[in-house]
């Protein structure tokens, strides 16, 4: 039965977060076969437990949608992208409360922190059109056009989250001449600098076969079981053959649940032998035919980094310059690249006042644009009308992150201080921001005795006194950062010594130019 344009009018609707709304788009297109809708509970917890839903099918990751409490009795609902348009309603057939550590989404999961907060909602899924948001919408063709392309040739796919450099294209090349294969890339987008690595690819698609197709995916990293995940991704857009990198990365996506994962998939998981470096004829090659004191490795992903992080020039030997040239635009040297400095702390604590010394001392210096983000200015202006609640408080830091988020792609330092009391959102806010550029959380870690002596709004006092609820510190807690790349107690520390420290952070680690 399908939903009538009438129908709409009157129900419910929901905007799923962009990995959600990623999920939604594979699993109305038919990549995540046999999946036609999310996963109930049984099913979520079966899949995290061992690899397979409720009834045996081989299936990697638990595909949830994470839904207010307030929508947890409704029997559909309207599932629209960011601009508001109708994607696809949810027929629900069953919602529930997470537990408090919910299987399935470990540490680094995007969908972690509404798996520990939300009410989830399972049920098929209906097409109300094709998906209109995302980068490179016209590469973004269904595994059924796919296949339909491929018509059963033997295919070996590629699926990627970064750049390929001369290594992979020599063994790619190898590999299918060896299998006689049609070559399938997959470039797996929707967390940052998506725009570089589709243009990378496609500049390296003329040193492969002419007839390799370019299908970017929409698909959400999920560690532990990444591979896993995007081998089925692979099969349901018709590959024979799937590619991994080496067996470090194998043993590293689970190894033996790897092939539980796949299960009777008709893919076959293909590991090229080790390359490297020929420096006596200044060629990539098999490992087995360089003398060892010729072989060359290519850099290390760290390495990679530092060289961007200097600005130092990439070398050809490693990658082409077209993909030298999308990593150094993804990539800028630190101190052209943006950057938020996220001040968390008591109230009382500080946070504000080093904020703004240090807004202060960046201007001075110059070269960089800088915008302050004050937890009042920002509750005044970007945040009028929210409450106190967790709830409210909650998406108050989350607007902060999402204009420093904005600041930071565009190569600005946002400076953010409001209280931010809690580790869940903090940790969304860095992932906003490290999705565009690099971030970094200051602890104000000033004891609340300290903050309380200070007190210059009397806020402890009333809250003391019973008169504001939730008050965060006395009534309502503030969890300490474990993750914090300074802490700072102002106790015996003046303003000005606080802002240096602040200052000499960012030097160091190349985000600012020593004077």
């Amino acid at each position: 039965m399908t939903t009538e344009a009438g129908d709409l009018r009157d129900m419910p609707s929901l905007t799923p977060g962009p990995a959600e709304l990623a999920d939604l788009e594979l699993l109305l297109n038919g990549a995540f076969h046999p999946l036609t809708g999310f996963l109930g509970a049984v099913d979520a917890a079966t899949v995290a437990a061992a690899g397979r839903l409720s009834d045996g099918t081989p299936w990697p990751v638990p595909v949830t949608l994470a839904i207010p409490e307030e929508l947890a009795k409704e029997e559909r609902l309207l599932l629209a992208d960011p601009e508001g348009a109708p994607v696809a309603i949810l027929h629900v057939t069953e919602t529930w409360k997470d537990a408090a550590s919910p299987p399935g989404f470990p540490e680094g999961d995007p969908l972690r922190t509404s798996a520990t907060t939300s009410w989830r909602a399972a049920g098929r899924v209906e097409a109300l059109g094709a998906p209109e948001h995302g980068p490179f919408r016209r590469l973004r063709r269904s595994p059924r056009e796919v296949r339909a392309e491929l018509a059963g040739a033997t295919t070996l796919a590629i699926a990627t989250r970064t750049p390929l450099h001369r290594r992979h294209l020599g063994q790619l090349r190898q590999l299918v001449e060896k299998l006689d294969a049609r070559l399938l890339l997959l470039p797996l987008i929707g967390e940052g600098h998506d725009d570089a690595l589709v243009r990378a690819v496609l500049a390296v698609r003329r040193e492969l076969p002419a007839d390799s197709l370019v299908v970017p995916v929409p698909l959400i990293e999920r560690p532990g079981r990444d591979l896993a995940l995007a081998a089925h991704v692979a099969a349901a857009y018709g590959a024979t053959h799937f590619f991994t990198a080496d067996s470090e990365e194998t043993a590293h996506a689970g190894g033996a649940a790897l092939v539980v994962a796949i299960g009777d998939l008709p893919i076959e998981l293909v590991t090229p032998e080790p390359w490297a470096y020929d420096e006596s004829v200044e060629v990539w090659r098999p490992l087995s035919k360089i003398e060892a004191d010729h072989a060359r490795p290519e850099p290390t992903e760290a390495e990679l980094a530092a060289v961007l992080d200097r600005g130092e020039k990439i070398p050809e030997w490693f990658t082409p310059p077209a993909v030298a040239e999308e990593l150094r635009r993804a990539h800028p040297p630190r101190h052209g690249r943006g950057i938020t400095v996220f001040f968390t702390g008591l109230s009382g604590s500080g946070k504000s006042t080093i904020a703004r010394g240090l807004a202060d001392a960046l201007v001075e210096r110059g070269g960089r644009t800088v915008t302050l983000l004050d937890g009042d200015v920002v509750r005044r202006l970007l945040s009028a009308g929210l409450t106190f609640s967790r709830d409210d408080r909650d998406l108050n830091i989350r607007r902060i992150g999402y204009v420093a988020a904005e600041i930071t792609r565009h190569g600005g330092v946002a400076i953010c201080a409001p209280i931010a009391p809690y580790a869940a959102t903090r940790a969304e806010v860095r992932r906003m921001v490290n999705a565009t550029g690099d971030f970094v959380l200051v602890h104000v870690a000033t004891p609340l005795e300290e903050c309380e002596r200070r007190d210059r709004k009397g806020l402890y006092a009333k809250a003391r006194a019973g008169l504001i609820p939730e008050f965060t510190g006395i009534s309502d807690p503030y969890e300490v950062p474990d993750d914090a790349e300074l802490t700072l107690d102002t106790t015996a520390l003046t303003p000005d010594a606080a802002v240096e420290r602040v200052l000499d952070l960012l030097v160091a680690g190349g985000w600012v130019r020593s004077e």
